[in-house]
């Protein structure tokens, strides 16, 4: 159904712990940013992964122009929620996800509006999305239209739905298996059926760039 989703007109709200409030319509917001192509690994929760080039910009040029305030610790993603088209019977609807404030601002964090060359389709999150390289894919909140930012961590859909299963953090980590299946491994999307499969790393091999956000963490506690 995701062909039926309406994106025009599209608007983001950015609301919460900052001193100027914007509501954004997706044609000025693009005129304001200047997106550019970032290729980075995906790697799903039930255990696939691939490469995708995006098309984009980073998350924290457009939180600096809300002004975030020093009471803001968290951000909070919100899809939207066109009930005629989107229809699931397990989450609640509209879907939500979250990251710390220094995960947000990492210059790995974009927004994506493309991929491979092109408009995101609707099915991939069109028009604009959350992409962090070195989390779950889950995280990775599509078809965004509001971000708040909290003094504390927001409830997110898959979190709600199975805790034990779906963590807050969702940092890709070959260590912590979900409860029904390893993550020591990865099935690459575009190999042969046959083909053996990739060792997952940490962070999804983005270890370099963000480690040391969580260097006082328990990895295993907070998954």
């Amino acid at each position: 159904m995701a062909h039926k989703l309406n994106i025009n007109p599209w608007s983001v709200e950015i609301i919460g712990e900052v001193e100027n409030p914007l509501t954004l319509q997706m044609e000025d917001l693009l005129k304001q940013q200047a997106p550019q192509e970032f290729v980075y690994r995906l790697r799903c929760v039930e255990g696939w992964s691939m490469v995708v080039p995006w098309i984009g910009f980073p998350l924290a040029s457009l939180l600096k122009r809300v002004k975030p305030l020093s009471t803001a610790k968290f951000v909070k993603f919100t899809s939207v929620h066109q009930p005629e088209t989107m229809r699931n019977r397990m989450l609640e609807w509209p879907y939500v996800e979250g990251l710390r404030i220094d995960e947000a601002v990492h210059p790995l964090t974009i927004l994506a509006v493309g991929m491979y060359g092109e408009i995101l389709p609707n099915q991939n999150g069109a028009p604009i999305r959350l992409v962090v390289p070195w989390k779950y894919g889950f995280k990775s909140i599509k078809a965004i239209v509001k971000i708040e930012l909290l003094k504390n961590a927001p409830t997110t859909t898959w979190n709600k739905y199975a805790p034990k299963e779906y963590g807050f953090y969702a940092n890709v980590n070959p260590s912590v298996p979900h409860p029904r299946w390893s993550q020591f491994s990865e099935r690459q999307l575009g190999s042969r059926f046959f083909s053996p499969r990739r060792q997952t790393e940490l962070f999804n091999g983005y270890g370099d760039q963000v480690a040391s956000m969580y260097k006082d963490m328990d990895l295993v506690h907070f998954f």
